[in-house]
């Protein structure tokens, strides 16, 4: 198949947006509707093909550090013109960066969960990601609403206590209650600077060392730790436990990575120290 026209690009990265606008802001629209609007104006496209050019732009919107539709979990291997595009879309549409504000800052409510079972999902393999190189020299949003998302204070404290009270259903569960009560949520008592978030147990009582990262994306959404979390897990790899929470606005699911940071996920340096 051939690449995409430019023209081909402006219009699915247009159906995107507008997709996007209705997702951030709690409105209901259908992707299956948008993606059979769009194929009589490509040139020969499939619907599979369709799909995966909305992965693309959900990969350059992560490139870009802004959220995305959490339906098309990124794909990197794309057309530089995708970037250039993308930026220019949100260059020349600034009332996104309003809309990515407020999604970020949002308030999110305390979810009940009737089955802690149905929660745990297989994590995602490490996969060999090589983010193109953004051509674009003008980031055209400066904040990232990424990480700012992830740093909404309420969002964190619910996705803790979430994984909290997870951790004593699961002890409990399995006839530990007495371990179950040992269980402590460090972050809330003693502040951040740990390097983990929760101290639980394993089912032989040995501590086991939990760093909580929630978002309302989807699952393969990056997420952003400190230098001290990343020495700690691994100084601690044996008993250190990355739990992912993610989809927390819908119906949160989690999923779960025992090691140090440096092995079970691929990272980069995204901010440096100068010294004089």
């Amino acid at each position: 198949m051939s690449n995409w026209s430019e023209l081909e690009v402006n219009l699915i990265i247009q159906i995107y947006f507008e997709m996007l606008r209705k997702e951030l802001s709690n409105r209901r629209y259908s992707k299956t509707e948008y993606r059979k609007n769009l194929l009589p104006l490509l040139n020969n496209r499939s619907e599979g093909a369709i799909e995966f050019k909305h992965q693309n732009i959900s990969a350059a919107l992560i490139k870009f550090n802004q959220p995305y539709i959490k339906g098309y979990l990124p794909r990197f291997n794309y057309q530089q013109i995708l970037d250039e595009k993308v930026a220019a879309h949100l260059e020349n549409h600034t009332d996104y960066e309003k809309l990515f504000k407020i999604y970020a800052d949002r308030d999110v409510e305390k979810r009940s969960i009737d089955n802690y079972d149905k929660m745990l999902v297989k994590p995602p393999a490490i996969e060999e990601v090589n983010e193109p190189k953004i051509s674009y020299t003008r980031n055209p949003i400066k904040v990232n609403y990424l990480e700012r998302e992830q740093k909404n204070s309420k969002l964190g404290y619910l996705g803790e206590k979430l994984i909290y009270d997870y951790e004593k259903w699961n002890l409990t569960k399995m006839g530990k209650e007495k371990l179950a009560q040992e269980i402590r949520w460090i972050s809330k008592d003693e502040g951040d600077g740990a390097g983990y978030d929760i101290l639980s147990k394993t089912i032989d009582g040995q501590d086991k060392y939990i760093e909580v990262k929630t978002t309302k994306l989807g699952i393969k959404t990056p997420f952003f730790f400190s230098d001290n979390e990343f020495e700690f897990s691994n100084r601690n790899s044996k008993n250190y436990y990355l739990y992912r929470v993610f989809d927390f606005e819908n119906r949160s699911r989690i999923f779960t990575k025992n090691g140090g940071l440096q092995e079970i996920c691929q990272y980069a340096p995204v901010v440096y120290k100068g010294y004089f």
